[in-house]
């Protein structure tokens, strides 16, 4: 039987909203690398036209190198630091900020060509300037980001790092949603919801926010090079100086010791819920909750794993990206197991 126009429409833009979650999701481990190869401080100005093309000559290479000399990070951390050595570290922000770009292509053109041939319904019109506003924000924050470390210190403000991730896992979770809301309906054997499973599936998804934030601080103090041990830190539950800044809950986001300790109480807990969830879910017994609920379950605990090495081993570069790049396939998975409670609540 042939496909309805409508039909075909709703499976264009459902990948559309797909593709975008899957380049922002790139975007996120080239950002990761960035950071933990030092490499984001690397450009030094913002230039939406001419930035999009890199030095062209030996020249120009020499110029954008002066440039950077010019700032905190080489005067402080980088003297002496070679022209091939800047070519490595630009490499990586440049890469960052063209995928930006992309990110913005993929989204624009397929965006037009959809309204001209009147593939949008209202709803989803507001739905993507909605993700056009969103990822404008995400754009301006990382230059936001960028300018607080080439001032005095050459390190980006950790609260601006956090502001920036969330902003691009904000991205994914609307495209994520806004595509399965496209998907085809399927039924359920369901006679009698149990209406506990969403306020838990909800609980979950709180902490898991409260996990990406942590580790965002994490990241942004570098908070993992230090307790480097596991379950205790440096044969202690608690890290050293716990509550030595006042006020006290200073201590939760600016504190390195204290932040990595939030991040794994965090982390234990979300485990834990997880599992709670997938119990739940297994009761109700919808095939596909279950199973969404079972996916949720494993990338949890290989996520949960994959942050205990990533910490043994003092985050090189692969396990810190890789870490990163697992939070956002749990942060996906998630949503799927919410927006089928909501579907089978509906």
């Amino acid at each position: 039987m042939e496909e309805t126009a409508n039909g075909r429409s709703e499976k264009y833009i459902q990948w559309w909203f797909w593709s975008g979650a899957g380049l922002i999701t790139l975007m996120l481990v080239v950002g990761g690398i960035t950071r933990l190869t030092g490499s984001g401080l690397s450009m030094t100005d913002w230039n939406v036209i001419m930035g999009v093309f890199p030095p062209m000559s030996e020249t120009g290479w020499q110029e954008a190198f002066n440039q950077y000399k010019q700032f905190p990070e080489y005067q402080q951390l980088n003297v002496g630091m070679t022209l091939d050595g800047f070519k490595s570290i630009f490499f990586w922000e440049y890469t960052h900020r063209l995928l930006g770009r992309i990110v913005g292509l993929v989204f624009m053109v397929p965006f037009i060509w959809f309204l001209i041939r009147g593939y949008f319904t209202q709803r989803l019109i507001k739905r993507s300037l909605f993700l056009f506003v969103l990822g404008a924000a995400q754009g301006i924050m990382g230059w936001i980001m960028v300018k607080s470390g080439l001032i005095d210190v050459p390190r980006v403000s950790h609260y601006r790092l956090m502001l920036h991730l969330i902003l691009a896992f904000a991205l994914v979770g609307f495209c994520t949603w806004f595509a399965l809301d496209l998907r085809k309906r399927r039924t359920t054997d369901i006679e009698k919801f149990d209406s506990s499973v969403t306020k838990l599936t909800v609980a979950v998804g709180i902490l898991l926010a409260l996990q990406i934030v942590w580790g965002a601080l994490v990241a942004g103090l570098d908070a993992g090079l230090i307790y480097n041990t596991f379950p205790l830190m440096n044969g202690s539950w608690l890290p050293q100086n716990f509550m030595t800044m006042q006020p006290a809950l200073l201590n939760l986001v600016e504190n390195p010791g204290t932040v990595q300790w939030m991040h794994r109480i965090l982390g234990t807990v979300f485990v834990i819920a997880v599992a709670i969830t997938w119990f739940k879910a297994k009761k109700l017994k919808d095939v596909l909750l279950y199973q969404r609920a079972q996916i949720l379950f494993a990338l949890v605990i290989i996520q949960y794993v994959l942050g205990i090495v990533t910490l043994l081993m003092n985050v090189p570069v692969e396990a810190g990206v890789l870490h990163q790049f697992a939070a956002m396939v749990v942060w996906i998975s998630w949503l799927t197991v919410l927006h089928r409670v909501y579907r089978i609540k509906r």
